[in-house]
């Protein structure tokens, strides 16, 4: 992330996508297998804030890179709606049709 120290510890809390202090205690369970919009969104602002790496996440939620950054993808760029996954399908869908949209 630019700017950010990378031999400084990580922070204690970061915004969450509610707007609230999110910790790695309040971070979704590891045991989490339905991802709901909210629980997504919790883990990108953790990663996004530097609360925990990608590849902790990755490791933490047996998720793929690929699945993280299509979350952190949909939120920069549609919103925490992006991540309802029928929207998520309509908006892919339509990237493939009109690419830089």
């Amino acid at each position: 992330m630019p700017g950010h120290d990378a031999d400084a510890p990580p922070p204690k809390w970061v915004l969450g996508p509610m707007g609230e202090r999110l910790t790695l205690d309040k971070l979704p369970s590891p045991k989490t297998r339905r991802w709901v919009i909210r629980r997504k969104a919790e883990v990108v602002c953790a990663v996004n804030g530097n609360l925990l790496t990608r590849e902790e996440a990755v490791r933490r939620y047996s998720i793929s890179p690929a699945e993280f950054e299509a979350w952190r993808h949909s939120v920069e760029r549609h919103g925490l709606r992006g991540l309802r996954i029928t929207r998520f399908q309509q908006y892919r869908d339509r990237e493939r049709r009109f690419p830089g949209m």
